[in-house]
């Protein structure tokens, strides 16, 4: 028999993956904190789906990291041990260095055009959650701009459990937040418009410890993040 007579039937696919866009959606908009339950009956009944679709879109999302199943608790919310901060901001960190090395090597100024854009557009917002959204975008388009593929899938696979690592900062503290993202991001796109890679690789680690600092109870948001000597 041929290899191809052995596999099994493909599966239409697509509820599954809605159900879980729409259950990732409210846990970005704070609809479930970190450590809620979430429970199929309850999920099925609001999203008007049965709860196969439902399970299936929490076993995606416990692959990306942004819930917990345990079959004594059943579903929850990932809460983010200092563990996971740690092991986080150290990927993170790794893949960001490079990311930043690549943009001012190979972006082009279309590319760092789009990055001031999306800096600007955190000067209008209001709510917490929305600037976590940006903040992602803003790091998304950093990613693309790289030019680097393998590089940008290893980020995809980490950018919704830094989307929750974000939420984690704000529902602890908010103070200073709103106005401290704005600035930080402007400065990090006039390092990488100066094709200055000392300066930017500095700025993007201290962007990244400021959160940290929340998580491990040292809040900061400088005036001015400190030269590197």
């Amino acid at each position: 028999m041929s290899d191809q007579g052995k596999m099994s039937p493909a599966r239409r696919r697509g509820l599954s993956d809605e159900v879980a866009d729409r259950i990732r959606e409210a846990i970005f908009d704070g609809a479930y904190a970190p450590g809620a339950q979430l429970r199929e009956v309850e999920l099925s009944a609001v999203l008007g789906v049965s709860r196969g679709p439902v399970r299936e879109a929490l076993r995606l999302l416990e692959r990306e990291g942004l819930v917990h199943c345990a079959w004594h608790r059943g579903t929850t919310v990932t809460t983010l041990s200092p563990e996971d901060v740690a092991e986080l901001d150290s990927l993170r960190g790794a893949l960001e260095d490079l990311a930043v090395r690549q943009v001012i090597t190979r972006a082009a100024d279309d590319d760092l055009a789009s990055l001031a854009k999306a800096a600007e557009v955190m000067e209008r917002v209001t709510d917490a959650h929305e600037m976590v959204r940006l903040d992602i975008a803003f790091h998304d388009a950093v990613f693309a701009a790289a030019d680097h593929q393998r590089l940008a899938d290893a980020w995809d696979g980490l950018r919704c459990q830094v989307h929750l690592f974000l939420l984690t900062r704000i529902n602890l503290s908010v103070e200073g937040y709103l106005g401290c993202i704005p600035r930080e991001h402007r400065e990090l796109v006039s390092a990488l418009r100066s094709r200055d890679t000392e300066t930017a690789l500095r700025l993007f680690a201290a962007h990244r410890r400021h959160a940290v600092d929340v998580l491990t109870g040292h809040p900061t948001c400088s005036k001015r993040i400190p030269d590197g000597d």
